[in-house]
């Protein structure tokens, strides 16, 4: 699974026009997301983040979105 650190994210928009699978989501706080039931654990997202705010994690996130 994969997750985005917005502390880094630049909001660019790359992951989110790469992603296959629309999972990349803006939160109504302004961050972003990657939901977990869209996800194909493609790495689309992390290949293309310039920035390293996407990395790949095994734990579930506690919070769904």
């Amino acid at each position: 699974m994969f997750v985005i650190d917005n502390e880094v994210c630049s909001q660019c928009d790359e992951c989110k026009d790469a992603c296959p699978c629309d999972a990349i989501i803006d939160t109504p706080d302004g961050k972003r997301k990657i939901d977990p039931d869209l996800c194909a654990e493609c790495g689309a997202c992390f290949d293309v983040c310039e920035f390293g705010a996407i990395s790949e994690t095994d734990e579930i996130p506690s919070e769904r979105v």
